[in-house]
């Protein structure tokens, strides 16, 4: 009876450890850790420029000599946040307007100290740059009594800076005229010189 009643006891301690191990929870230990990375996007500077690409100035001249001019429009687009500079000289070392063998000079005066043209001479005008004065300016058709002043163009080796901003462009413009005085002494024809401007970022 004795004996009966031990082997009851420890079958229900076993049980009851039994039971126990069975309802307590297994609880998992987790390790994280995180880190940053920097993207960098290094954008470089752009920069575009187009031009009427020809102008056409008709003259009749006369003895005493007559002024015709006409205009370019140069325009610029650069994301540059510092500008750009823009410069103007003839594509090459030659500054005549050539008709064969005969030639039109380019003239004397020049962009700091523009000057009337002389007979027989071309030049370039920009208002409100350098020493043109900012006076507006619409053109000339075959005047006689012109006092319109006028820079040469510069050869290919020297060019000269007409523009400088500080700023990003957006379809910036530039108005360049080009004049022609004539006299009855230059044989007639058709004369050409080709100019190159130069935008370049600050």
């Amino acid at each position: 009876m004795a004996t009966t009643m031990r082997q009851r006891l420890i079958s229900s301690t076993i049980a009851l450890s039994v039971f126990g191990l069975a309802v307590t929870p297994v609880v998992a230990s987790a390790a994280s850790n995180s880190a940053n990375t920097t993207i960098n996007a290094n954008i470089g500077a752009a920069i575009s420029i187009t031009t009427s690409s020809t102008v056409t100035i008709s003259v009749t001249p006369t003895t005493g000599g007559v002024v015709s001019s006409s205009s370019d429009t140069v325009t610029v687009n650069t994301n540059e946040a510092l500008g750009y500079t823009l410069t103007l000289s003839s594509s090459d070392t030659n500054t005549n307007l050539v008709n064969g063998g005969d030639n039109i000079a380019a003239h004397s005066g020049t962009f700091g100290s523009p000057t009337t043209l002389g007979n027989n001479t071309w030049g370039y005008r920009i208002v409100g740059a350098g020493g043109f004065g900012g006076t507006a300016y619409s053109g000339e058709t075959n005047q006689g009594s012109s006092t319109s002043t006028w820079a040469g163009v510069p050869s290919s080796a020297s060019p000269t800076t007409i523009k400088t901003t500080s700023s990003a462009a957006v379809n910036d413009t530039t108005t360049v005229w080009y004049g022609v005085k004539a006299t009855a002494s230059q044989p007639n024809g058709t004369y050409s010189d080709t100019v190159t401007y130069t935008a370049t970022s600050n």
